[in-house]
């Protein structure tokens, strides 16, 4: 699978300016960025690529950040394990989980370990928002419950929930890298109770979770809430993550409408994790 690069140069020293670029970018289908002390790297699906909604972004004709500099890279298709064995080292989250690719020779033996086979360099662990998620799902009693991973990627929220105990594990994406990848760790990973769905919300209809998982952008969680308010049990929980602090208060909004209380979040350089449950 083919992918752009998009670099960003910000002239502004502002950090709200990145803030900023990372949510408009959100909004037209970036998947993964990456920021450098002058320049934000966004990286989106080259058949998904659309310059010209780039160009129309609310950022661009804002005074106060300068004109912003973009230039694209086509990334593509290549052998992810070769570039990954150069850069990807081993996670651990809170001293109990580590995450590592099939050819990392040495790790750390910890009370939970997951294999992820990379084919892109995003999905593994190292991004803020899905340390977040991990950091949550390990914290939280999950034994004998039904779980959702909305979103999935690399099934790596997947793959820890069903190690933490779950009962079942729905994973969903409409991503066809994310479906096959996620399938391969499955297997890496020899776990049994994870079912994989290429889709979206639609296929958790009528279906009821204790705990659903959504690291997805702020947009799809805005559109989506309703539905996993629908598919959450009485007292079930939702946890999401995926976009800024300053997101916040708008995912709150459209959780409560959808009869979902606030709990509580958790913060990592601006970005958060927030915990909902259903009332009834």
């Amino acid at each position: 699978m083919d992918y752009i690069e998009l670099n960003c140069n910000i002239n502004s020293k502002s950090e709200i300016a990145s803030e900023i670029l990372i949510a408009e970018l959100n909004e037209v289908d970036f998947e993964s960025f990456y920021k450098t002390k002058n320049c934000l790297k966004a990286y989106i699906q080259a058949k998904a690529f659309d310059f010209e909604m780039v160009k129309k972004m609310a950022i661009n004709k804002n005074k106060e950040f300068g004109p912003i500099k973009y230039s694209v890279n086509l990334i593509k298709d290549q052998n992810w394990n070769t570039v990954w064995e150069k850069n990807f080292d081993p996670v651990i989250i809170n001293n109990q989980c580590i995450i590592r690719a099939p050819f990392h020779k040495k790790w750390p033996k910890l009370k939970y370990e997951i294999i992820i086979a990379p084919k892109m360099s995003f999905g593994t662990g190292h991004h803020e928002t899905t340390v977040l998620m991990m950091e949550e799902i390990l914290q939280i009693d999950i034994t004998d419950k039904n779980v959702a991973d909305m979103g999935c990627g690399t099934g790596i929220l997947a793959i820890l929930s069903s190690l933490k105990g779950a009962k079942t594990v729905t994973a969903i994406d409409n991503n066809e890298w994310a479906y096959h990848n996620t399938f391969e760790n499955i297997k890496n990973n020899n776990i049994e109770n994870i079912s994989v769905f290429y889709g979206n919300t639609g296929l958790v209809f009528n279906k009821k979770f204790d705990l659903i998982l959504a690291n997805i952008s702020r947009n799809i969680l805005l559109k989506d809430m309703k539905k996993y308010a629908i598919s959450l049990i009485t007292q079930g929980k939702l946890i999401v993550s995926g976009f800024y602090k300053f997101d916040m208060g708008i995912i709150k909004n459209e959780a409560f409408k959808n009869n979902l209380k606030f709990q509580y979040f958790k913060e990592k350089n601006n970005w958060v994790a927030l915990v909902f449950q259903k009332h009834n």
